[in-house]
């Protein structure tokens, strides 16, 4: 059976300033670092092995892998293309305060997150799911069973949990919130409902 283990980057400048960061390169906090260290050792305390690691090629995602695997296994994390956030267009780089009044009314509001639709030059939603499919069609067809880890950010990382579980992606908007460091489980003997493995202390968005 194949396991796919979801996390999501550290905290980076972007979060701790409130900017929507998107393709930014920024690299993780302090608290960032705190936050891939904690999931780490939450990892090899649970005794989880890992086949492979792949990670989205932006600094705060390819850092907070390394960190993970060097306390838990020995390999270098490969870096995946199709796991680089949704490409934010014009709001890359402007402030989450201003989502609403920039956005209004193709916004989805969940409980900490409000989600833009399709502001001029983004991936929409129907897009991500679209690659998140490619994603675990090019994973399962490299592993047939074993355990691999995937890291990488927040709006890619709720539409690979939502073409995984064939769920609707407005639905999963709402559904959970999917924080800095958080690990989810993706596997047939994982209901989707139970696909939080571990939450970690959050700070920001």
């Amino acid at each position: 059976m194949l396991n796919i283990y979801l996390a999501r980057h550290g905290q980076d400048g972007d979060n701790v300033r409130g900017i929507l960061n998107g393709h930014r390169d920024e690299p993780l906090t302090k608290k960032g670092i705190e936050q891939a260290h904690e999931v780490a050792n939450k990892i090899k305390e649970t005794g989880i092995v890992f086949d492979t690691i792949y990670s989205s090629p932006l600094k705060r995602a390819f850092k907070t892998a390394e960190i993970i695997s060097k306390n838990v296994s020995s390999m270098k994390p490969e870096t995946e293309p199709l796991l680089i956030e949704r490409d934010f267009g014009v709001m890359t780089g402007q402030k989450i305060a201003d989502i609403e009044k920039i956005c209004t009314p193709n916004i989805i509001k969940a409980e900490i997150i409000t989600y833009f639709l399709s502001p001029a030059g983004a991936e929409t939603f129907p897009d991500l799911i679209k690659r998140g499919k490619t994603l675990l069609d090019k994973i399962q067809a490299k592993h047939k069973s074993g355990n691999i880890l995937v890291v990488t950010h927040g709006d890619i990382g709720k539409m690979i949990y939502a073409e995984y579980y064939k769920l609707d992606w407005k639905q999963v908007l709402t559904q959970f919130h999917f924080g800095n460091c958080d690990l989810l489980l993706l596997s047939q003997n994982s209901p989707a409902e139970q696909a939080h493995v571990f939450k970690i202390l959050q700070h920001n968005q």
